[in-house]
């Protein structure tokens, strides 16, 4: 069983602004980063739960969008981000040949319009990703009690909030973006989904002239939150995906979970 070394640091983006990243160091030849969604950070239970569901076979890198967990600045909502994603795929590059992205919500939109303009990963996963910013529903009366309340109150809580910036600046569509990404793209989103309605994976999805798939869960909620009641499911779809499309020596020892 080969140790787990995780690095914590921090990069500098285009436009100067500070992002934090946890690296996760377990010696294999490629590696998995993670872009969180709105109002949340790479200290998401969720999200390292999802880590832990890779490590075994990807190194995996975490981060904070600025506005967001212990990165600088204001989250401009999509405008500015870009410079963020870009930041820590350069480091990525650095160290592997071999990258797989995954993107959650905003996340997933940010990535999209980052891969439009250069082919910067190998392999890409949109889960619950909005195709137009100013057509995101936020249905609040399907809010569930449970899911989003009482779970938020308790360790769902943990790397929750956000610094926002000024949301009237001019973004990129996914929708517009989508047709010029050439990598392959799996979409996950579930069909209960509150803020961002799954027809949004299912019109990128069409838009899409890549290799591509897509998955519709079951009563899935919202992006992270699919890690709660749909996690095997999630991460059996993650793992298939990037088995077949990005090209790694397997290896065959576990690294810890942490």
């Amino acid at each position: 069983m080969l140790t787990q070394a995780i690095l914590s640091a921090i990069l500098l983006t285009s436009d100067k602004h500070k992002i934090s990243y946890d690296h996760y160091e377990c010696g294999h030849k490629a590696v998995v980063v993670i872009a969180h969604g709105f109002f949340t950070s790479k200290e998401s239970v969720l999200l390292k739960k999802l880590k832990d569901g890779l490590t075994d076979t990807y190194d995996v890198i975490m981060f904070d969008f600025r506005g967001h967990g212990k990165s600088s600045g204001l989250f401009s909502w999509t405008t500015h981000e870009s410079n963020d994603l870009d930041a820590v795929l350069q480091y990525a590059k650095t160290r592997y040949t071999t990258i797989g992205l995954i993107g959650f919500s905003l996340g997933a939109a940010i990535s999209i319009n980052v891969l439009s303009e250069a082919d910067a990963v190998d392999s890409f996963i949109a889960i619950s990703a909005p195709s137009d910013f100013e057509k995101i529903e936020y249905h609040f009366w399907r809010l569930n009690f449970e899911e989003d309340i009482v779970y938020n109150c308790g360790e769902g809580g943990k790397g929750k909030g956000i610094r926002p910036g000024p949301f009237w600046l001019k973004k990129q569509k996914p929708i517009d973006a989508v047709d010029k990404v050439t990598i392959p793209i799996l979409y996950i989103h579930g069909d209960k989904d509150w803020v961002v309605g799954d027809n949004h994976s299912k019109k990128l999805y069409e838009k899409t002239t890549a290799e591509k798939k897509i998955a519709i869960i079951k009563n899935g909620t919202h992006a992270e939150y699919l890690m709660r009641k749909n996690s095997k499911d999630v991460v059996e779809l993650i793992r298939d995906w990037f088995r077949q499309t990005l090209t790694i020596e397997r290896r065959k020892y576990e690294c810890p979970a942490s």
